[in-house]
């Protein structure tokens, strides 16, 4: 059979799966999970065209790597074919760990466990069945290989990982101003000292990319709308899972009830198979199937909740620079009480408090170095004679309060 095959990308084009190993992992149904969870969460309700998957992101970070490979090689760095391999299998399967509605309900699902750890997880799994082939390419993905700059293009202020999710979420959506250069920045790609860094006459196409970073957060990642449906969404699946530990019945599916009724840890992933058997199984349509179910729930927050979800009647939403104080937050609890049908009781799930934040660079986090005419390597911002760098490196605090609109 062959196994090199050519797919028709979007975002790029033709991309070729480059060997038959990486075929087989795209094929194993660990991999295929991935096409059953969006990219974006539950953006789609703000942006109509945000449908596609994790599943796309990761065959564009592979094709994209391979790329960078090229241009490394191209440059005189002896790169094997085995590390080649590794580092587009390990940037391949680097969200494998997601669960549903990917970063939405990575701490409602699980406890503390991130989806890095899980992916590592599966990664070990995946490398039992395969007999050890994913050897380096797990050296990679954890920082234990002794060529740093592997590491720095699977995981970094500006990896492959962020490449491909800026320009695909940005075509998906129709936010132009999150468009990036990505394929010139893969082209002034360098290694240094063991390190990767960019020509310095690409230090604008980095400022570029930290802009339109900056602007996708806020623009999509952390859009108002998406926050009011995430909370709703959260909201839900808490309520079944009190429910559930109060002893009612509330309908899952297999794949879900084992982590509506249990909260496991990474411990837990690691000594009973059950939780990673059943995390393989999950994926947005099992969410998705509870909350058409629970529509018609007898308990009438959860109904609620859940119908409002559906048909995308959602919370409104305040922001604030500052913690809102008790006071304002006590007086959109009275507004919600006032509300047709509402109790005391249900406060808790309609009126919610949260903040986001945003940073678009960081140097003290495995700076973005550039390499300079006379072979010096600096930060970027150091680089840059424009002050937007600088300005991007403030972290950014927004706080708000969800709050239901509608009575029960």
């Amino acid at each position: 059979m062959n196994k090199k095959k050519v797919l028709n990308d979007p975002v790029y084009g033709f991309i070729t799966i480059p060997g038959h190993l990486i075929f087989d992992l795209i094929e194993h149904p660990y991999f295929q999970r991935l096409r059953r969870i969006k990219q974006l969460g539950i953006a789609e309700y703000v942006y109509p065209g945000a449908l596609h998957t994790r599943f796309h992101h990761a065959l564009g970070a592979m094709h994209l790597m391979g790329e960078a490979i090229s241009t490394l090689k191209s440059k005189g760095h002896l790169i094997s074919d085995q590390e080649c391999e590794a580092v587009q299998i390990a940037i391949l399967l680097h969200d494998i760990g997601h669960g549903p509605f990917s970063h939405v309900l990575e701490h409602t699902l699980l406890h503390h466990v991130s989806h890095e750890r899980i992916s590592l997880l599966l990664m070990n799994e995946l490398n039992k069945e395969f007999d050890g082939a994913l050897d380096l390419a797990i050296r990679m993905f954890s920082g234990q290989y002794e060529r740093r700059f592997f590491y720095d293009l699977i995981s970094s202020q500006l990896d492959i990982d962020r490449l491909d999710y800026l320009n695909r979420d940005c075509f998906f959506t129709g936010v132009t101003e999150g468009s990036i250069g990505s394929e010139r920045i893969v082209k002034l790609l360098d290694v240094v000292d063991n390190q990767l860094v960019v020509e310095q006459k690409g230090v604008y196409s980095i400022e570029n990319f930290l802009t339109a970073r900056r602007l996708m957060y806020w623009q999509v990642y952390l859009h108002k709308t998406s926050i009011c449906a995430e909370t709703m969404l959260i909201q839900s699946i808490r309520r079944a899972r009190e429910l559930v530990h109060a002893g009612q019945s509330v309908y899952t599916t297999p794949a879900l009830e084992i982590f509506i009724t249990n909260e496991p840890t990474l411990e837990d992933f690691r000594t009973h198979p059950q939780y990673i058997q059943a995390f393989t199984q999950l994926d947005d349509y099992d969410i998705w199937a509870c909350i058409k179910q629970w529509t018609v729930h007898p308990d009438r927050l959860l109904a609620h909740l859940s119908t409002m979800l559906l048909n995308r009647k959602l919370f409104k939403i305040r922001f604030f620079d500052v913690p809102p104080s008790d006071e304002v937050f006590e007086a959109l609890q009275a507004q919600v009480l006032a509300l047709p049908g509402v109790t005391e009781a249900d406060l808790p799930y309609l009126v919610v408090r949260g903040e986001t934040t945003n940073s678009a660079y960081l140097a003290s986090r495995q700076p973005i170095r550039i390499l300079t005419k006379d072979r010096g390597v600096v930060d970027v911002s150091e680089a840059s004679d424009l002050p937007t760098i600088k300005a991007l490196s403030q972290i950014v605090r927004k706080y708000y309060i969800a709050y239901a609109v509608k009575g029960i």
